[in-house]
């Protein structure tokens, strides 16, 4: 039976590559390596219905011109089609239970305001990736009722949500029919096309067979090449459908870290076996928060407490993407409801600066780019080992020097390390400083210093 399957899938998928070969792009296949210009990007998640009073398109388009200056290059954002109303989460349901894959939410807009934003996105020289939602339906979305083929039943032949979760306001699509593929593929598709978005970040992506994304990252790449984000960490994924994924270790890592868990010893390591892992053309994305860190683990000073800021600076230079969730350059001290309206308040605070200099540095500088062009993390050792992380990046002409006290303890400490050498100017204070190999420091906690050459 099984082997059936897999037959059946392998034509639905020969069939589909057929039947989209009349393009003049098909003989594009799918890049091993990540479009050009996101090499030196950043990403910030949108959450539509908290970004503003009103929750729509527009409002978020005014602000465009103040993110864009932030040095954000990638919009993501949350979930924009219908929500199910049929067992909704809440009052007004949860993002992630699509109701139509080919609609808009109407509590953001219509698909023209839709349309202009993503033009005005384009227009700051930003781009946009949709959030996607494969693994499942709404209960009411009409394909439940018109294709229930499409869906995996329970021993009763009632649909089911995903195995293993809570998530009964969502049913399981069965990926074992290749009609399915064909579906979301075509959906995925729709978006690109008539839209001209730039890719997705892929919800539950670890959840939804790989073979189904590398088929889909090819027929995407046909229209354009597109930008791909899975919400998993498997290596496997890179391979063919996703340029870069969570790096939901040095996150965890972060948390113990500040809880006095774990050491800077422990951050080196986690950052070597990541190398071992995944490809060197492979993204992987750095994070104190999002959406589902700030609502259901905590905000970054439950969590990060006084470190907030320091580990920030850390998810922006050591290597991989940056992400900033929204809210968190005003200093987002709540956690957003879910299901209900949670409006941001857009506060005065040192965050926006902090990523400003950050985000724009990521983008300037060649030794904090991503993957294979952006420079290797190299480990600066210091007598305090223990308590200090600090490293050099660089790339041609390009370096940057870090060090972070990842600690609660003010700490004196020195290095003898030749790699350090050279003159610099420090990114928050604008002063001229030269190190040499040798070279003795005094922190404050979580006192942090980034030094540009």
């Amino acid at each position: 039976m099984k082997r059936l399957v897999l037959l059946l899938i392998i034509f639905s998928f020969l069939t589909y590559s057929c039947d989209r070969a009349d393009q003049e792009s098909a003989s594009i296949l799918t890049s091993k390596y990540p479009p050009e210009w996101s090499y030196n990007a950043s990403i910030y998640e949108v959450n539509v219905r908290q970004f503003s009073e009103e929750g729509t398109f527009d409002a978020l388009r005014r602000e465009l011109p103040r993110i864009r200056e932030m040095g954000v290059d990638i919009i993501w954002l949350m979930p924009v089609h219908p929500i199910g109303a049929i067992n909704r989460k809440g009052t007004l349901g949860s993002y992630y239970s699509i109701q139509d894959y080919y609609g808009i939410n109407p509590e953001f807009g219509t698909k023209e305001d839709f349309a202009r934003l993503v033009e005005a996105i384009h227009a700051e020289g930003m781009y946009v990736i949709l959030d996607w939602v494969a693994n499942h339906t709404a209960w009411d979305n009409p394909i439940a009722e018109s294709n229930p083929e499409f869906f995996e039943t329970d021993k009763n032949g009632r649909f089911m949500p995903p195995h293993g979760t809570d998530w009964d306001d969502v049913i399981q699509l069965d990926y074992e029919n290749p009609d399915v593929w064909t579906y979301m593929t075509d959906a995925l598709a729709y978006w690109v096309e008539e839209f001209n978005i730039d890719g997705y970040r892929c919800d539950v992506a670890y959840l939804v067979p790989t073979p189904f994304w590398n088929q889909a990252r090819t027929a995407l790449d046909r229209i354009k090449p597109v930008f791909m984000l899975a919400e998993a960490d498997l290596p496997e994924l890179h391979e063919q459908a996703f340029d870069m994924s969570y790096n939901w270790k040095i996150h965890h890592l972060m948390n113990r870290i500040a809880a006095g868990e774990a050491t800077p010893d422990d951050l080196e390591q986690v950052i070597d076996e990541d190398r071992s892992l995944f490809p060197t053309n492979a993204f992987r994305m750095q994070f104190t928060s999002n959406h589902d860190e700030n609502s259901w683990a905590g905000t970054v000073f439950e969590r990060l407490g006084e470190g907030a800021k320091t580990f920030a600076v850390l998810a922006a230079t050591i290597e991989g993407m940056p992400l900033v969730y929204n809210g968190q350059e005003a200093g987002l001290d709540r956690r957003l409801e879910f299901f209900e309206k949670d409006r941001i308040e857009w506060n005065e605070s040192p965050f926006e600066e902090l990523y400003t200099r950050l985000l724009n540095l990521k983008s300037e500088n060649r030794a904090l780019w991503n993957g294979e062009k952006g420079g290797r993390l190299q480990r600066i050792q210091t007598d305090r080992d223990d308590y200090i992380f600090a490293f050099i990046r660089e790339m041609e002409d390009d370096k940057v020097f870090v060090v972070l006290n990842l600690s609660a303890e003010p700490v004196d400490f020195s290095t003898d390390d030749s790699r350090m050498a050279g003159s610099y100017t420090s990114l928050f204070s604008g002063e001229q400083m030269h190190f040499t190999g040798n070279v003795s420091f005094s922190m404050n906690p979580w006192e942090y210093g980034v030094f540009v050459k």
